[in-house]
């Protein structure tokens, strides 16, 4: 068992526990008003979010989790982590927060798992900005995902040696965005070393969960929704992207210049800006009053 004594983030930031369909979920929180929920992709943590989450707390109650099995949630007790599990967390913590429904956005996996509790709690889900993941990404991307989270379970000599291999693993990355995944992803194991967060068998069940078909879930996605992608993005082909249109021509999409995979990291700011306009959008529609029927 790793001991995870984080130096603390900054002091705005409000750290929750919540509870989840399995078990216990770190979280934290920016700001006040509406309730937005931010869902990290593989192998990342809550912490990803933070420069979103600053642009959009003036005006919104910004939450960040841990997904199951990531950073300082626990792993979960049901050994779960296909996408109908991560879609019930989804679930139990917007009635956790009660003030839902909440705009959910999510980062790759975390995608999936926006559009997954859209689809079928859209009492809970007022709306959804999905990032970078699609029904049609291909099984050679996949795979190479599989080994990129295989070469990511090993430890390291200090914080040096982290950030040295984040920066090669992920180059379009900044040095702070580096250095924050360094930060609040790893901690000292019983090794003496600093070992990732993200539980390996997790990482592996999560990932094989990836491939499971999305497009009846986004066929079925009621609420309102858009879908973002980085215009230099190998995860989300152009082949992918195409697709994802034809299947649901009705949905906003949004391309992010200057960014590949890791849009909200690398630019934060209209990350920001596309959850904004949809979460105006979202809640100003379930504030309108029923226009269902009236007495005559």
């Amino acid at each position: 068992m790793r001991t995870v004594s984080p130096r603390d983030a900054p002091t705005t930031v409000k750290h929750l526990h919540l509870l989840g369909a399995a078990g216990a979920l770190h979280g934290i929180e920016l700001g006040h008003g509406r309730p937005l929920l931010l869902l990290h992709g593989v192998t990342a943590n809550a912490y990803v979010w933070l420069p979103v989450m600053e642009q959009l707390a003036e005006r919104y109650r910004a939450i960040a989790i841990d997904q199951r099995g990531h950073g300082r949630s626990a792993v979960a007790a049901d050994r779960r982590y296909d996408a109908a599990v991560y879609a019930d967390d989804v679930a139990a913590v917007v009635s956790a927060l009660g003030a839902g429904p909440a705009v959910v956005v999510g980062h790759s996996l975390g995608a999936r798992n926006a559009i997954e509790a859209g689809a079928h709690r859209p009492d809970l889900v007022a709306g959804v900005v999905a990032v970078e993941f699609t029904p049609f990404v291909e099984d050679a991307v996949y795979d190479a995902l599989d080994e990129r989270i295989a070469a990511g379970q090993q430890v390291f000599v200090d914080r040096d040696d982290v950030v040295a291999y984040l920066s090669r693993r992920y180059p379009g990355l900044d040095g702070t965005a580096v250095a924050r995944r360094a930060e609040f992803g790893f901690a000292r194991g019983q090794s003496g070393g600093l070992e990732p967060l993200a539980d390996a068998y997790a990482m592996q069940e999560t990932a094989a969960g990836l491939r499971r078909d999305l497009a009846p879930a986004l066929t079925d996605l009621a609420v309102g929704a858009v879908l973002v992608r980085g215009a230099r993005s190998a995860f989300v082909s152009v082949a992918a992207w195409a697709a994802t249109r034809r299947l649901r021509p009705d949905l906003r999409t949004e391309t992010v210049e200057d960014a590949d995979h890791y849009v909200p990291e690398e630019q934060p700011e209209a990350v920001a800006r596309i959850i904004g306009e949809l979460a105006a959008e979202a809640f100003a529609a379930g504030d309108m009053p029923d226009r269902g029927g009236t007495d005559e």
